[in-house]
């Protein structure tokens, strides 16, 4: 996609809602801020300090987590003393400031995954990941109770619900390494939805169990199932936040089909009245055009009561506009940076104001009802994306080079399993410049493979000559090429993963035997 100055984009845009003077959104009689930050709020902070920074950089709302409803008390006069609007960033079905008294008191309440281990006593990637069942009366009740405290918060402006879903069956493709982990389909142990509550209530409306499938990954009614579940309470928590007179918003995945297959959100059918989906693009392709498609199939999948708007991590750099023009000139009426913390420099910030302000007051002036792109089809050929082409070139010129620090004298008493080892922090990146700071910045715990990680960095990257890209696997969402690298004869798998429909992630890596080979016999 052509990289366009966000100011110029900006005099292309015109607003898709109905604006008042001052250019926040409005859905009937509600005004939404355009410009948010998630943030954490703990007792004891100079958050006055941190509003004057949000203020500054022209953010408007804020989607904040405190420990309690009397934290957001002490909050929210501040907040609204800077002119800023306040939601409740509240998780739903993943337990929060209470886990360990539920844990210990509801240890029959936890989800459990296909091969019937609960959460209660399992580990799903990080020891916070404690999800419940939404099949179970109690659970629901407990969750309604703990908005209607929150509710009851005077000054607060609505509800953002977060971890509303089940654990994910399909983490980002990014996230994979950390866990050591490959998901190119989804396995029992990530798949969750199995508590006998849930399978009873299926089995009472379609007649089966859905356990007694060869592949329960294949049975779209028990994954409706399960989304619909999640819907349900949703939707109640929705009837008590509308019954406080205050915004029911909510913090998904990026695209509601997406988040069927990741986390069995269904998000489109939920009564939102705003809603900003984490379109995290570093998490998944690394491509800014993933928030432009992820928006584009937002615009058509979403309640069409909701409001949309788009959140990302926040960039302390160019790119942050780049996401920001993706998101906006795409049908996005808002945004929501996770966090003001990200953007460090003052620079950034300033530059961060005059953004906001732009699109401020040419949303106040818009009058047409159409995005500035009118791009509506997303394009589904990784081939056709520049971005992610160029980073995956780069990382066959890195994988080709690795093998070559083996030849340096001060290298001479390291194990190749120990290079590879340190190589692959670098091999993350999706530029020489990041795939190079990543190497520097990985000793940091361990000073004794500094030397290996500068021999890596200091080696010059290989020319890169890619033959035909070959399809020999298509499986769910994936698919399976081969390449050839011409000057160094090793052949690489690429796989190119399609969640919802939309190029969500990508990898590729040498074969094992080829680049054994090509270590051995030409280095």
């Amino acid at each position: 996609m052509k990289k366009l100055n966000f100011f110029v984009i900006l005099l292309a845009f015109a607003s898709l809602v109905s604006c008042t003077g001052n250019g926040k959104q409005t859905t009937g009689n509600e005004e939404f801020p355009m410009f948010w930050t998630w943030l954490n709020y703990r007792p004891g902070m100079n958050f006055d300090s941190v509003c004057v920074v949000m203020k500054d950089a022209g953010l408007d709302g804020v989607i904040l987590n405190a420990p309690s409803p009397d934290d957001y008390r002490i909050a929210i006069p501040v907040a609204h003393k800077h002119g800023l609007h306040v939601y409740a960033w509240l998780w739903t079905m993943n337990l929060e400031h209470d886990r360990e008294a539920i844990i210990r008191d509801h240890p029959d309440w936890f989800s459990v995954n296909r091969k019937g281990e609960s959460l209660v006593d399992t580990k799903a990637y990080v020891d916070y990941y404690k999800f419940m069942c939404p099949a179970l009366p109690e659970v629901r009740a407990h969750i309604k109770e703990k908005i209607r405290a929150y509710c009851e918060v005077e000054g607060l402006n609505g509800i953002a619900i977060d971890y509303h879903r089940f654990v994910d069956v399909i983490l980002p493709t990014t996230l994979w390494p950390r866990y050591g982990i490959v998901q190119d389909k989804e396995y029992p142990e990530w798949d969750y939805g199995y508590h006998p509550a849930m399978i009873k209530l299926f089995q009472e409306k379609h007649g089966y169990d859905p356990r007694e499938q060869e592949d329960p990954s294949t049975d779209e009614l028990w994954l409706q199932f399960r989304c619909d579940q999640i819907t349900e309470v949703a939707n109640e928590i929705a009837e008590v936040v509308h019954s406080y007179g205050k915004v029911m918003a909510a913090s998904p995945f990026p695209t509601p089909e997406m988040s069927k297959k990741m986390v069995r959100q269904d998000w489109g059918k939920w009564n939102l009245d705003i809603v900003f989906p984490m379109v995290y693009h570093n998490f998944y392709t690394g491509d800014v055009s993933f928030i432009s498609d992820c928006t584009i199939d937002n615009v058509k999948q979403k309640n069409p009561n909701t409001t949309l708007f788009c959140g990302m991590t926040g960039t302390d750099g160019p790119q942050m506009f780049e996401c920001m023009d993706a998101a906006l000139n795409n049908g996005a009426e808002g945004i929501a940076i996770f966090t003001i913390g990200s953007l460090r420099s003052p620079e950034t910030r300033a530059q961060f104001r005059a953004y906001t302000d732009s699109v401020r007051a040419l949303r106040a002036q818009s009058k047409v009802n159409q995005a500035a792109t009118g791009i509506t089809t997303v394009n589904t050929n990784p081939f056709e994306k520049p971005v992610i082409m160029e980073a995956l070139q780069m990382r066959v010129s890195a994988y080709a080079a690795i093998p070559k620090v083996t030849k340096n004298p001060a290298l001479k008493n390291t194990t190749w399993d120990v290079i590879e080892q340190v190589a692959a922090t670098g091999l993350q990146a999706n530029t020489k410049e990041e795939y190079i700071s990543r190497l520097q910045m990985a000793p940091r715990r361990a000073p004794e493979l500094k030397p290996i990680a500068e021999a890596l960095a200091s080696q010059p990257f290989e020319p890169v000559q890619l033959g035909e890209y070959k399809l020999v696997d298509e499986y769910g969402a994936t698919k399976c090429y081969e390449v050839k690298e011409e000057h160094s004869g090793i052949v690489f798998d690429a796989k190119f993963y399609f969640y919802g429909g939309i190029i969500s992630g990508w990898s590729i890596e040498p074969k094992a035997d080829s680049y054994e080979n090509y270590r051995k016999h030409k280095i």
